[in-house]
């Protein structure tokens, strides 16, 4: 079984031609691995590079000064974080990535910033690179963009309407994370990964990977397959919101990292997470919950979603304001 390609020309915009073709090649990847590429998506190449040199120029920052902005001392838990700092598979060592997050700025008059939110906030910025942050901005609006985009075409292959999820994507709760792995160890045990097996928090993940490969994806069978990196394509995998919002039908599957690219070379990717909004209800859609039985999983709002799944990973008592979606790599 392998991974399909969804080709998004004249499906990019609401209405477009080949809307419910590839709503239908949607839906049948999300019954089963939750994972497809996307090509011709609308975000130019450009764009992507430059993003691409934003991560290599953070990574490139001395120690000293990335521990002055790690993502511990952010409310918002944005900045960066330390090799080792994540261990996504409980039964394997600790992930060996680092990473710098960022997201959407909202103003301190924010209602969600002013409740204390924690995805709700301001990002920690590196005066050493005055323009990283408007490049930022524009990769996050531009994968927003495609986020509802693929969100609507969700929605058609559910048979629902095409804007049915439109009103969930005010105030989003998105993440932006620029993710370096060193070389996978010579030594290395069968318990040591980039980032080990796990399933994304949030709805959908867009990722956009170097030509190194070492993403791997669990399918329905139990193999793992190699996501290999597609030129000009993207990776998307369904979170787990998507289970719950049409019960169960829609999978998100396992996924991990070894980063066993032969030059020895580090390997970058970046992931762009996208959550509704903080208060947006997950609950099974129409048409979702067969006749005559109780749906999965009971209704909650996106925030409380992730709070109960950040309290699983980590053990923690969680309140009001401890949801965050920045675990999730």
């Amino acid at each position: 079984m392998s991974i399909p390609i969804l080709d998004l020309q004249e499906a990019l915009a609401p209405g477009g031609a080949r809307s419910a073709a590839v709503a239908a090649q949607l839906r049948a990847a999300a019954m089963a691995s939750g994972f497809f590429y996307v090509r011709n998506h609308g975000v130019s190449g450009e764009l992507v590079a430059r993003q691409f040199c934003v991560a290599h120029q953070l990574m490139a920052l001395p120690q000293q000064r990335r521990q002055a902005l790690s993502m511990q001392l952010s409310p918002t838990m944005r900045g960066f974080e330390n090799i080792g700092a994540q261990t996504l598979d409980a039964a394997a060592r600790p992930d060996l990535k680092e990473s710098f997050y960022c997201g959407m700025a909202y103003p301190d008059d924010h209602p969600y910033v002013r409740a204390g939110y924690q995805t709700y906030g301001h990002n920690q910025w590196p005066s050493e690179l005055p323009d990283a942050p408007a490049q930022c901005e524009t990769y996050i609006r531009t994968m927003l963009g495609l986020s509802t985009r693929l969100m609507q075409l969700m929605a058609l292959s559910l048979g629902l309407p095409e804007d049915y999820f439109d009103a969930t994507s005010a105030d989003p709760m998105v993440t932006l994370r620029m993710v370096r792995y060193p070389a996978h160890p010579v030594d290395a045990d069968e318990r040591t990964f980039g980032a080990g097996a796990h399933t994304d928090w949030g709805a959908i993940t867009i990722l956009a990977q170097d030509a190194h490969g070492g993403l791997e994806v669990c399918m329905p069978d139990g193999d793992w397959v190699p996501a290999t990196p597609v030129e000009g394509c993207f990776v998307v995998n369904l979170g787990d919101m998507i289970p719950r919002w049409t019960n169960g039908l829609y999978h998100s599957n396992p996924h991990r990292v070894r980063n066993l690219h032969s030059g020895g070379a580090p390997r970058y990717s970046i992931p762009f997470f996208y959550e509704p909004g903080y208060f947006a209800r997950i609950e099974a859609v129409p048409g979702t919950v067969p006749a005559g039985e109780a749906p999965r999983h009971a209704p909650c709002t996106a925030g409380e979603h992730l709070r109960e799944m950040y309290r699983k990973t980590y053990g923690l008592k969680t309140g009001a304001t401890d949801a965050t979606s920045a675990a999730s790599p």
